[in-house]
């Protein structure tokens, strides 16, 4: 997600040791520039989990991956090439921001894990650099979708080695955030702030002004309730991944973030139907969802089910958050029969961790109210 905000004549000075962890996308409209203090930091540092040597089915995620960054890009060439081992990738939306981009992704993906998973971001749906004059962004979903087909990427729910991995189509609607607003600051508006508005095209009746575009998504999902529910019968390990987020806790409150309305644009009620159907009523120690969108490193067990999200996220994004990024993506959340130990550390799961999410409390953190005068 890109977020465009703050005027040209704006400027900041960021708290040092923790402010520089809320960065979620500070772009200057006018000139494109990005001013951030500088301040040397210690950062502990995610024992890598990639491809090591280990007997049996292996599942990594990774989200956010945003390959038309040519440190992206090199990244993911830098990947080892298929081995022996089954290796299982899950790619949580947000690949690449053109068709063509997108292809040379997966493909390369392909060529370093035995199966591939994907489900789309908002950005892979993006048209305004696409050589091809698209109807609309499900025109091109559909090539993209095509695409998986012919590349062997898996974009259906699949039982391997007796896990249930299934992919959740959604997209995010406003009605998703029902914690209070931010009082007395002029916040930009939705369309101003969010791309997505202006790079997307979709047909006639299909809005993110509305729940329209949430439940047709949402609804890509009903062609597979016959193969959920099979797994569902015979599985006893399940790991479901999605782009959007499904539960208000797994993204800061909105006094802590820079767009304080950015909850309206990243989550989905639908969403959170499927995963508590598929998951809450198991029981079992093995329930885990998968997430992207924020970028926001996140490992949390809310009633029951492991949420994680792992982004690459963009190279200016890994330069600030404390873990990096290049040397320990993509996670390893299953290995030996069961889901890895969590990731560590993660600023914002390790923070609610020990503090309580307080969302009535209105008054902007420090580093926030910097960017905003009071009406």
């Amino acid at each position: 997600m890109v977020l465009c905000l703050i005027t040209a004549s704006s400027t900041f000075n960021l708290q040092p040791g923790r402010s520089r962890y809320l960065h979620k996308c500070m772009r200057i409209q006018n000139c494109g520039r990005y001013l951030m203090t500088h301040v040397d930091i210690t950062r502990q540092k995610i024992i890598p989990s990639a491809r090591v040597d280990t007997v049996g089915l292996e599942v990594f995620v990774v989200s956010d991956l945003h390959t038309e960054y040519a440190e992206n890009m090199a990244w993911l060439k830098g990947l080892p090439k298929k081995g022996k081992k089954k290796e299982v990738l899950l790619v949580a939306g947000d690949v690449a921001e053109t068709y063509e981009k997108f292809v040379l992704t997966m493909s390369l993906l392909k060529a370093s894990f035995e199966h591939v998973f994907f489900v789309p971001g908002n950005h892979d749906l993006w048209l305004r650099r696409e050589k091809e004059n698209y109807i609309d962004s499900l025109q091109k979903l559909d090539k993209m979708l095509d695409a998986c087909q012919r590349l062997g990427v898996e974009t259906n729910p699949s039982v391997i080695d007796g896990l249930a991995i299934i992919p959740l189509f959604s997209w995010y609607h406003e009605s998703f955030d029902r914690e209070k607003d931010i009082p007395g600051i002029r916040i930009p508006s939705l369309e101003l702030a969010c791309k997505d508005f202006r790079a997307c095209k979709w047909p006639d009746g299909l809005t993110n002004g509305d729940n329209s575009l949430a439940t047709h998504f949402d609804a890509m999902n009903d062609k597979n309730k016959d193969t959920v529910q099979e797994m569902l019968a015979s599985c006893n390990q399940i790991i479901s991944f999605s782009h959007f987020i499904p539960r208000l806790e797994l993204c800061p409150e909105k006094r802590m973030l820079f767009y304080p309305n950015l909850p309206k644009m990243i989550g989905s009620d639908f969403l959170e139907a499927r995963i508590r159907y598929i998951h809450v009523a198991r029981g079992n120690t093995n329930a885990c969802h998968i997430f992207g969108h924020t970028h926001f490193c996140w490992d949390v067990l809310l009633d029951g089910i492991r949420y994680v999200q792992a982004p690459l996220a963009y190279p200016r994004e890994r330069k600030r958050r404390m873990n990096g990024g290049e040397d320990w993506l993509p996670f390893c959340i299953y290995s030996k029969g069961e889901l890895t130990e969590n990731m560590s550390p993660c600023y914002w799961s390790d923070y609610y961790a020990s503090n309580p999410r307080t969302p009535d409390v209105t008054e902007l953190a420090p580093w926030v109210a910097r960017f905003y005068r009071k009406l």
